[in-house]
């Protein structure tokens, strides 16, 4: 405790020390206690200080002052010691409240500047994951002469469980795959990239669609096979909830035949020359769900300037604002008024539309497609 014999000493030893409770007479000689006051409120301090002002004045309007100048409390004089005893302790009790509330706001922005910096880090990972996962999809168009195949991803988030892709079987057969892990985020990224691996088209050898014939040759293995082998996998050695949809063919370069399996993804779309559009497909069931699922091989021959669209179904579930879907009747639609569209200019106007069906606003979902024109060269 410390006393002053006049408010100009007593603002010198609040100068000083950092003095947490003042009981201050309101007329003083120099400076009076509301004076003081003032000074006391202005300085800058680490805490909180109660002030109490004694005073005989008893005006509302004298306490109004004392008030809005920066008083907590007031005594009026004759002052009885077990009234300023207890004035006293409903100081102690604000300021103890106060540091606990301070300490509690420090740790709160603390913990908030913690959280900023864990999510800036997290988001310099998702960003360069997003760029690690673009990287999968190495072309957006490949020429095969007298083929074409275009790709398209765009995960809803950073990254997603969508990938399309193409690899090289052999001079005149190629594999294509349209496939959408269940879930969205970072599990799903990492499952979508293991997949990948599994088609691979740089290194033939790890490819689980390829096997090697007697004289060392590529031979494509059915694209049913495979799905069942992949579900055998996804049940017997990775220890995961997930599971995907997947629609895997293998294309015929010289006779145009493309062999198919579908495997809980949604329909492909074949488009013929005049525009027209139609589905096709067995639907089958998704892949690391059911043991011993059987899936089944679906042929067709492609005609010159026919093409044929695999696509995940965050494209058909698009929304708009009241809730509808594109489906795909809203698909067919789009396509049909893009007939004359090629290549990655098609994809380009396709997401356009898509998005502008859902009043453009961000997919709540990834979308993907993949697509494989058999005729002329187009341009990409």
């Amino acid at each position: 405790m410390v006393e002053a014999a006049s408010g100009a000493e007593a603002i010198e030893i609040c100068n000083t020390v950092d003095i947490d409770l003042v009981i201050s007479d309101w007329v003083m000689p120099e400076v009076t206690g509301l004076d003081f006051l003032r000074v006391f409120r202005g300085m800058e301090r680490q805490n909180y200080g109660y002030f109490i002002l004694v005073t005989s004045k008893s005006e509302s309007s004298d306490v109004a002052q004392g008030l809005d100048v920066g008083a907590d409390d007031f005594l009026s004089k004759p002052v009885s010691s077990d009234e300023l005893l207890a004035r006293i302790r409903a100081g102690e009790r604000i300021l103890r409240m106060e540091r606990e509330l301070t300490e509690k706001n420090r740790l709160v922005s603390k913990t908030l500047q913690e959280m900023s910096d864990l999510y800036d880090s997290l988001d310099r990972d998702l960003i360069e994951a997003r760029r690690l996962q673009q990287s999968l999809i190495r072309e957006r168009h490949r020429d095969f002469g007298n083929a074409q195949i275009s790709l398209m991803l765009k995960p809803s988030g950073h990254v997603g469980g969508d990938l399309v892709g193409f690899y090289a079987i052999s001079d005149t057969k190629v594999g294509l795959f349209s496939l959408d892990v269940s879930g969205h985020g970072i599990a799903s990224a990492l499952m979508t990239a293991r997949l990948a691996g599994y088609f691979s088209g740089s290194t033939p050898e790890q490819n689980v669609a390829i096997e090697r014939g007697p004289d060392g040759a590529s031979i494509a293995i059915s694209p049913a096979k495979v799905a069942a082998i992949l579900n055998k996998l996804m049940l017997e050695e990775m220890e995961t909830d997930l599971y995907f949809t997947m629609t895997l063919g293998h294309f015929d370069l010289a006779t145009g035949e493309l062999v198919i399996t579908q495997a809980g993804h949604p329909h492909p779309l074949l488009q013929n020359e005049d525009g027209s559009v139609e589905f096709f497909g067995e639907g089958g069931l998704p892949i690391g769900l059911i043991p011993d699922a059987t899936f089944e091989d679906v042929s067709i021959q492609l005609k010159p300037n026919q093409r044929v669209i695999l696509y995940s179904d965050g494209v058909t579930e698009c929304a708009d604002e009241s809730g509808e879907m594109l489906s795909e009747h809203g698909l067919k639609q789009i396509v049909e008024n893009l007939t004359d569209q090629r290549g990655n200019a098609f994809f380009d106007t396709l997401l356009w539309d898509v998005s502008a069906f859902g009043n453009d606003q961000d997919f709540e979902d990834d979308v993907s497609a993949l697509m494989l024109e058999f005729g002329p060269k187009v341009q990409p």
